[in-house]
């Protein structure tokens, strides 16, 4: 099982103040993060997008191009591209210039985003949510299929028998569809035959195990092989020395960032005693100790059987120093104990 990391670049702010800590300081930390991600032996690090003040990153590509240049070995994911909004020819683009300056490590999550300030933004109505991720998404798989495109639509002016570069090294270019639950995104993913990202973020686990089946029976229906069916699990995690240490480190910006976005959204406020019952053996919340991190993404497996497991640990702008060492942890300790148990014998990792 590959595991990695995943981050929006949560920008601090002063609790007293409400002051935005900086933005350049908080790029200079991403990096960091993805070449120690890099150096610690980690497979993937995913970076989001989001066009709102309390994140750092709008333009995953370019973040994720820097990265290309300062490390080796890790896949290079957006987290996700909000391809709705997009224009899927530039994201194509976009992409396969990461895949040519990272020698072939560059990949797609595309979603149809949880927020929505891209569309007014961008000139896209809200109406039109699921159509222009759906017509878009056609458009970039034609684009990877192929160098020269022919291509029609409604929300994007028709493409002739075009040619499209540069050309990624990767044949293809791996595309990975981002939902959050929904049946039919979760049934999409299945009938093309993409990779699929869930992520679970609060309720219980447990419950997700019917989409994950409802997608690879879609895969399977499709004509789809299953064992090329791919899953990732994104969640919220972060591992420190031990476990009260994790629960302290990450509660408070934790229910910062989501009291916050839960006024937004008609969330009740986070507190304490849900948080910890989220943490607990069967709960959403990956925090603790190295060997509660491992056992918890080892129950998820035994739920999922998923092929890859993402981190989110900078949640609500945990501070640099603890997340680089959640890192280091994640992957010194957690990732090779994960992949020794999930890795059948004989096998090659």
């Amino acid at each position: 099982m590959e595991l990695g990391v995943y981050s929006f670049a949560d920008i601090a702010r002063d609790p007293e103040t409400g002051q935005a800590a900086s933005t350049e300081q908080r790029l200079a930390d991403l990096i960091e993060e993805i070449e120690l991600a890099d150096q610690v032996g980690l497979d993937v690090f995913g970076v989001g997008e989001h066009h709102r003040s309390d994140y750092g990153v709008s333009a995953p590509a370019i973040v994720l191009a820097a990265a290309a240049v300062r490390t080796k070995r890790i896949r290079l994911t957006s987290a996700v591209t909000v391809l709705s909004s997009d224009d899927p020819v530039r994201v194509f683009q976009d992409f396969a210039t990461i895949d040519l300056l990272s020698h072939g490590r560059a990949e797609i999550m595309a979603g149809r985003g949880s927020f929505i300030e891209s569309f007014p933004l961008f000139g896209f109505d809200l109406d039109d949510y699921d159509e222009l991720f759906v017509e878009k998404l056609d458009l970039l798989l034609q684009l990877r299929a192929g160098e020269r495109v022919t291509w029609g639509g409604k929300h994007r002016p028709a493409i002739n028998d075009l040619p499209v570069y540069p050309r990624p090294i990767q044949n293809p270019l791996p595309v990975w569809i981002a939902v959050g639950g929904s049946p039919q995104s979760v049934v999409r993913a299945g009938v093309l035959g993409l990779p699929m990202a869930l992520a679970i973020i609060g309720g219980s686990p447990e419950r997700f195990a019917p989409i994950v089946a409802l997608y690879r029976d879609a895969a399977q229906r499709a004509g789809h092989d299953p064992a090329t069916i791919k899953v990732s699990i994104n969640s919220h995690t972060f591992a420190a020395d031990d476990s009260q240490q994790a629960a302290d480190q990450f509660y408070g910006p934790y229910a910062e960032v989501m009291t916050r976005i839960g006024r937004e959204r008609g969330w009740p406020p986070t507190n304490r005693a849900a948080f910890e019952v989220s943490r607990s053996p069967h709960g959403a919340l990956v925090v603790g100790s190295v060997q509660e991190v491992i056992d918890k993404i080892l129950y998820e497996h035994e739920l999922f059987a998923m092929d890859r497991f993402l981190a989110q640990m900078d949640v609500g702008a945990v501070p640099h120093a603890q997340v680089m060492r959640s890192i280091e942890l994640f992957g010194t300790r957690v990732a090779p104990a994960v992949r020794a148990a999930t890795t059948p014998a004989g096998a090659a990792r």
